[in-house]
């Protein structure tokens, strides 16, 4: 093996880079500042064969308990940064979501409210076309910017093969930053905006515990009935169930707590049995929103539970 780029570091633990903190050790970390320590980063784990997967803010990633075995990436620097152009903002794929919602509203620029409520970076949003509160990223979305190991290119949304909590970008296509045309708005409107819907996140969703965002996708299975996922994992009784050290919050169904010493197995395990409860009494097959890093056994949350 070739050696790694400068501050590509072996054998560095991934839990603490997540919010729920379960998993193992990734092969190789790289941290990098800029376009350039990127695409370095990736043409070298290109050139040795070795997987890639990215880490944003970990909101809603689980880690494999054995670690991943390639080249985890984390944004920073540069590709954190958040600035205003005229009425877009500029932001780095590593700058935290909720940060840019309120640096345009102190900017005095709207459309990035729902923002502040998705707990993760700019590039897992773009990826995951985030969603929250009826505002929608591919709406105010510009354009981005994709790094791979043979440089970086600029896209327009509509290349981006946005479906509902998903995008068509692959492994090897990192957000370097995104573009947001926003619209001018007095700054105490949109902070206003701001603290009500963080006081509204506060009332539904569990907070400064360790958990991930949203579990399972809302179905848009008839048999649902329009109910959220939240709602049919609770009417399935699943709200404080717990295996190993893993819990359906008692605040909201759809989010799972580490309660201390909890491992990605529990999590997956206690998943599947949500999953299979809500099938059992509604014959609705939930979707899992949350995204895997290493060889996760994640067979029982797709398919016929």
């Amino acid at each position: 093996m070739t050696a790694p780029p400068p501050g590509v570091e072996r054998d560095r633990p991934l839990a603490r880079l997540t919010t729920v903190r379960t998993g193992g050790s990734a092969d190789w970390l790289a941290r990098p500042r800029d376009d350039g320590e990127l695409a370095a980063a990736l043409a070298w784990a290109d050139a040795e064969g070795l997987d890639v997967g990215v880490v944003g803010s970990g909101s809603n990633l689980l880690v494999a308990d054995d670690g991943f075995r390639g080249l985890v990436i984390k944004l920073d620097g540069e590709l954190a940064r958040i600035e205003r152009d005229g009425d877009r903002l500029l932001c780095g794929g590593g700058a935290r979501l909720p940060k840019a919602a309120a640096f345009a509203a102190r900017e005095g620029l709207a459309g990035l409210e729902f923002g502040v409520n998705i707990p993760g970076t700019v590039g897992g949003a773009v990826r995951m076309n985030a969603n929250a509160y009826g505002g929608e990223l591919a709406r105010v979305l510009d354009w981005v910017e994709l790094t791979g190991p043979d440089g970086t290119e600029r896209r327009p949304p509509e290349r981006l093969g946005f479906v509902y909590r998903n995008s068509n970008l692959g492994p090897r296509e990192i957000v370097a930053r995104a573009a947001f045309r926003l619209s001018p708005a007095a700054p105490e409107t949109v902070k206003a905006t701001l603290a009500d819907l963080r006081r509204r996140r506060r009332e539904a969703q569990p907070s400064g515990i360790k958990t991930f965002g949203s579990t399972f996708k809302n179905p848009d299975d008839p048999r649902a009935e329009g109910r959220s996922a939240g709602v049919l994992l609770d009417a399935a009784g699943c709200r404080g169930l717990e295996v190993g050290g893993a819990r359906f919050s008692e605040k909201h169904a759809n989010f799972v707590e580490n309660r201390g010493d909890a491992t990605t197995a529990d999590v997956v395990a206690l998943m599947a049995a949500g999953r299979r409860r809500v099938h059992e009494r509604f014959g609705v097959a939930l979707e899992p929103e949350v995204q895997l890093l290493g060889d996760v056994d994640a067979g029982p949350l797709y398919g016929a539970p």
